[in-house]
Parts: C-alpha cells; structure tokens; sequence
C-alpha cells in the first residue's frame, strides 16, 4: 500500500474514532449565544440565524468582544469607516450599508464617510498598479521606509 494510500486511511480511522467519543449533542454554547444577541441587540437578526449553528457562539463572541466593544483601541467610529472602506472594496451592499448607518451613528459625518471611501479606491488603485506592473516589492519597502522618515524629520523640525 502506498504511503499516502495508508496516511488517508489513518487519518479516516483517527476522525471517525474522534467522531465516536464525541457527544451527538454537544452544548455547543448556541443557545445562550442567541439570548445574548437578542439581549444585546433587541433581536436576533437573520445573519445570525443563517451561520452555522455550531459556531454562532464563537462568531457572535468575536462580532460582540470586537466590533460592539467599546473598550477596544480603536473607537467605533473609526472601527466602522473601517469596516465601510473594506467593504466598499469588496464589495458588499450588506456591509455598506450597515457600516455607513453605524459610522453615522458613532458620529461621522458625511465628509468622513466619504473621505474613508475615497482612500478606500486609492489605496485599490495603487495596489492595481503596483501589483499588475509587478514593481519590486524590496525596492518599494526600501522608497517607503526614505519617504516615511524624511516626513518623520520634517514633523519634528
């Protein structure tokens, strides 16, 4: 038997014996997972319903600790300009419209808003040249890091 040949049938054993040492019905954390987003967001909205329901728990612990947080480094205003930026770029109608309602309600304006869109296309135009002209990464590292500390030395000057 080939060597790969056996290495699939022991990893199809190991999964399948795993797979039997495993409750049928683990406590995943999904039921608690949906009453804290109900308590924390008045309802639980269809996107959450719609993810796996194995994971709701760890994705609703991410989505809550990071994106809710108002603890976190990053302010949510800035946090959901992100967000509009990048899905902007990807583009996701869902996700534009839920980061620009949410960026307006953490306080930005509309000149923000479309500021972040704006440096959201630059930087996806320059990455289209850069990546389509295949300019030397070193090389670029090396004129970023000039440019960069010549702005540092006439910051402090």
């Amino acid at each position: 038997m080939s060597p790969i040949r056996t290495g699939l049938i022991f990893a199809a054993t190991l999964t399948a014996g795993l797979a039997l040492t495993m409750p049928l019905h683990a406590d995943d954390g999904s039921a608690a997972a949906y009453k804290d987003i109900e308590a924390t967001l008045g309802q639980v909205p269809t996107m959450f319903k719609a993810f796996a329901e194995v994971g709701i728990a760890g994705a609703w612990a991410e989505f809550k600790s990071l994106q809710l947080n108002p603890q976190t480094k990053l302010d949510g205003k800035t946090k959901e300009l992100l967000g509009l930026a990048v899905s902007s770029q990807i583009p996701c109608h869902y996700c534009i419209y839920f980061h620009t309602a949410a960026a307006k309600l953490n306080g930005a304006t509309d000149e923000e808003i479309r500021e972040a869109v704006a440096m959201a296309s630059i930087v996806r135009h320059w990455s289209t040249v850069l990546n389509g002209m295949q300019v030397d990464e070193a090389t670029f590292r090396k004129e970023t890091d000039e440019m960069l500390a010549r702005a540092a030395a006439m910051a402090k000057n």
